[in-house]
């Protein structure tokens, strides 16, 4: 659809919230009509190296780093009570921007602020230690900041990924330049214009607009950056770490998945069907941690897809801003067409229980039906690349040693749920699947307590708990010698 006279929302650069100058313009939709809601900048060289610039002087000059921890957590308290006053009108935004229905959108709004009040509290539990050195002296290990920090979000949890990566680099004590999805900067973009209000200083957070390979390639390469913080695709993971190594900077990645859901016998059989549904239809599949690849057990594998199927027809497809629907549109046509595209391969390498195609009753929007295919084998496309959509892959297995040889045959690691009554065999699972988060008889739980990241090719370092500020922090060995002798070196 052209756009014509769109606005253009400002990005926030030393604490101003700057129009751009760029000629360059992305224009952002609503999923669900396809209509263009604003436009935004494709951020100039010279508008990110702006950024960039704000934020190392507010770390090397402007004494953020210097901040008392709990004036730190001060401001990120006042951030997520901002959040939760304005929980509704952010909802609003994303539901609107990324098309997932309201209800999740609001639990999000909920999680961002959590997040901020998490690490608010953190913020003054950044410790050091003293090391036990055989010698007549003090030898100290303290924990610093590690400078600016790049970091890229994806589109599919646009305002609480911000969150996830802002909170615990401000509690540390890092400078921050943020770059939303092109997709979904609508409310990344409403946050920067309150952020000043709730005590950030200027420079502190920069947030500035663009496409990967240009505004996002940038900021990677820039060597005033110290650290990268990337969620998104494998693929891109991969050139973002290339490009990293040029200047030798810290990076953590949390990446694709295709995340195992198994099913054994004994498991309560309502709450399995509900969890699997839940794990890959949840936010319409649009989750990196997603369980699209179903393993169930076969004495209970017929009755199962027949179970999945029966419920998924009650699955209500509708506008983001319907609370009754369960599952909107996906976030833009190039998703659109690349879910059309599995869909396709799905159908010659397996067979349809439901869905597969487009629904009829849109004239409008990204909408695709929920879709399972059984009778997948493994080594099917379906079953082994991240799609990214609401489509399953449900695979049989016959004993536990097949799950656990399944569950590993993935070049992704990042998550996995094991269903079983038998906690022996709960426990044994857990420690032979190979990834960084294990679910048992749940699926999805999140929490900003606990740490998330993968294995293999989902990715390394962790964000969430007392590990996602570590991954912010330098360690400084410090040596005082307490003998006033001379070393007798001579």
């Amino acid at each position: 659809m052209p756009v014509t006279q769109s606005k253009l929302e400002p990005m926030l650069i030393d604490g101003e919230l700057t129009e751009s100058t760029s000629a360059s313009r992305i224009p952002v939709y609503d999923p669900s009509t396809e209509e263009v809601i604003v436009e935004v900048a494709d951020a100039s060289t010279a508008e990110v190296d702006a950024a960039i610039a704000a934020a190392r002087r507010a770390f090397d000059e402007g004494g953020w780093p210097q901040t008392t921890a709990q004036e730190r957590g001060r401001i990120l308290f006042r951030i997520a009570d901002k959040i939760r006053a304005e929980a509704a009108v952010l909802a609003e935004l994303e539901s609107r921007n990324s098309g997932k229905p309201i209800v999740e959108a609001e639990f999000d709004m909920a999680d961002a602020a959590t997040c901020f009040e998490y690490y608010g509290g953190l913020a003054t539990k950044i410790s050091g230690t003293v090391n036990p050195v055989p010698d007549n002296a003090l030898s100290l290990s303290m924990k610093e900041p590690v400078g600016v920090a790049g970091q890229i979000i994806p589109w599919n949890y646009p305002l609480l990924m911000a969150a996830w990566k802002l909170a615990p680099a401000l509690a540390a004590g890092c400078t921050c330049v943020l770059k939303p999805a092109e997709q979904t900067p609508l409310t990344a973009l409403k946050l920067a214009g309150w952020l000043g209000k709730c005590g950030v200083p200027p420079g502190v957070v920069n947030i500035v607009t663009g496409l990967g390979e240009t505004a996002g390639a940038h900021i990677v390469a820039h060597p005033q950056v110290d650290k990268i913080a990337f969620t998104g695709s494998a693929a891109v993971g991969k050139i973002i770490m290339k490009s990293a190594a040029d200047t030798l900077k810290r990076v953590t990645l949390e990446l694709g998945g295709k995340s195992p859901n198994i099913f054994f016998a004994d498991a309560d059989f309502e709450a399995a069907i509900d969890g699997a549904l839940f794990g890959v239809f949840i936010n319409q599949g649009e989750v990196c941690s997603a369980g699209s690849r179903i393993l169930v057990e076969r004495s209970i594998y017929p009755k199962f897809v027949d179970a999945m199927t029966e419920k998924a027809r009650a699955i209500k497809l509708g506008p983001p801003l319907d609370r009754a629907t369960k599952m909107g549109p996906l976030v833009s046509r190039e998703q659109f067409e690349r879910v059309r595209q599995y869909q396709a391969i799905g159908r010659s390498e397996a067979k349809v229980a439901i869905g597969g195609g487009q629904p009829k009753s849109f004239a409008r929007g990204y909408y695709v039906e929920p879709t399972i295919f059984y009778d997948v084998d493994n080594s099917a496309r379906i079953a082994r690349e991240e799609i990214f959509g609401p489509v399953a892959a449900v695979i049989p297995f016959d004993k536990e040693s097949d799950a656990v040889r399944i569950a590993n045959d993935s070049p992704f690691g990042l998550a996995a749920a094991v269903w079983s009554r038998d906690i022996y065999r709960a426990l044994r699972m857990v420690r032979a699947i190979r990834a960084g988060i294990v679910w048992v008889n749940h699926m999805q739980p999140t929490y900003v307590e606990a740490p998330w990241g993968g294995y293999k090719q989902s990715g390394f370092g962790r964000e969430l708990g007392v590990h996602g500020i570590d991954e912010y922090l330098e360690t400084k060995q410090v040596h005082i010698n307490l003998n006033e002798q001379p070393i007798g070196w001579y």
